[in-house]
């Protein structure tokens, strides 16, 4: 009976591959399994094992037998390769992943960890976000205290076509937005990295309102081009690309506390996310937003206004290029090397290797932070309307 379980547990080792050493006291037999044999040579060693095992304890090994063994050491061999098989192939994901992120020259885009933020420096952000709004409201916005009315009133004199009006209301935001841009370097020597973001933020966020106010209070002025409107599937396209435009346009969003000084500013080179389907996703988005209202509104003059924001963002795909180009020499060529204009251009080709996980460069918050923000910005609409009329500019 001993003998018979010994006999038993060498087969099983046998079968299963397993690097068990079996001796049998009686006979002074000793018998080493292989540690990882192919399905013939395992059926080979195990043939000879049982031959050895009956000629050596005088047992019969019946046929029914013979044929699960061999059956268990079989499945077990095939077992065995298909976890190797997906080790190679999850070494060879992980090691493509490893690959895709040593290529990045450019900086992790949208990484938010809370356990480096500061809660003095968000309150810092919110008192000056509300100082800020405040400042613009009253000397700006406001019709009995702001300037803003007798901006758009001398623009207005120029022109009694609104077309032509928003036109030169683009081209002079462009003129200070992309200006203070150029001369970044040289105005953040002289004052400092936060004076000039302060400087930059105050001549342009009130251009920017003007043009936004202006033209929700004219966007259905001049010639109706086409109406659809009341075409099936068009509204709901029309808030779908508005929807996804928004995840371009606000690539800002992943320095908040830059935008705002609380941090000190830098040049930016992003390279992940967003980035990596185009290195222009403000200039995509723009293109997507315009297009998507312009279908919706139909008019002249919401034509025009999009013409003047995607020359404006097609201005700037070159000069962000050549700023880029100047502040981060060869490691900005690499980075062009591997990125597109055109959205998907450079995956498409191949230049563009993404990892396995790349769905995960989108779940952080500044993505999240966006998509409420447009959700909230769609609710909205009524009441910026009434608030642009209100100012009648």
């Amino acid at each position: 009976m001993a003998s018979s379980c010994r006999g038993v547990q060498l087969l099983c080792s046998l079968a299963l591959n397993n690097p068990i050493h079996a001796s049998f006291s009686t006979t002074g037999l000793r018998t080493t399994t292989p540690q990882a044999s192919r399905s013939a040579a395992l059926v080979h060693s195990t043939g000879k094992a049982i031959e050895v095992l009956e000629s050596t304890t005088h047992l019969f090994v019946p046929r029914t037998t013979r044929r699960l063994v061999y059956h268990v050491g079989y499945c077990n061999t095939r077992r065995r390769s298909s976890e190797a098989r997906a080790s190679v192939e999850d070494s060879s994901s992980s090691s493509s992943s490893q690959r895709a992120a040593a290529l990045v020259v450019g900086e992790d885009a949208a990484v938010f960890d809370p356990s480096n933020q500061k809660t003095s420096s968000w309150l810092l952000f919110t008192l000056i976000l509300g100082v800020s709004l405040t400042a613009l409201y009253v000397l700006w916005i406001d019709p009995n205290t702001g300037y803003g009315g007798a901006f758009i009133d001398a623009v207005s004199s120029v022109s009694s076509s609104h077309e032509v009006v928003i036109l030169i209301i683009l081209f002079i935001f462009a003129l200070v937005h992309s200006g203070l841009a150029s001369l970044r370097g040289e105005g953040e020597k002289l004052v400092g990295e936060r004076a000039y973001r302060v400087l930059y933020a105050v001549l342009s966020l009130p251009l920017a309102v003007s043009a936004v106010v202006y033209f929700i209070n004219h966007r259905s002025d001049g010639l109706q081009l086409w109406q659809v409107q009341t075409v099936p599937g068009v509204h709901e396209l029309v808030w779908v690309v508005s929807f996804v435009s928004f995840f371009f346009l606000y690539p800002s969003t992943f320095n908040l506390l830059e935008v705002a000084a609380v941090d000190k500013p830098k040049m930016r080179m992003w390279e992940t996310g967003i980035m990596r389907i185009t290195r222009h996703p403000q200039m995509v988005g723009q293109v997507l937003w315009c297009f998507a209202h312009t279908l919706w509104i139909g008019s002249s003059f919401t034509l025009a206004t999009s013409l003047g924001l995607v020359a404006h963002h097609l201005f700037g795909v070159w000069h962000g290029d050549k700023r880029l180009a100047e502040r981060y020499g060869e490691s900005f060529q690499q980075l062009k090397q591997r990125t597109s204009v055109i959205p998907f251009a450079a995956i498409i080709d191949g230049r563009q290797k993404l990892p396995a996980d790349y769905y995960k460069e989108f779940l952080r918050l500044p993505y999240f932070v966006v998509a409420g923000f447009t959700v909230g910005a769609y609710l909205s609409q009524p009441l910026l309307q009434s608030a642009s009329r209100y100012l009648n500019w």
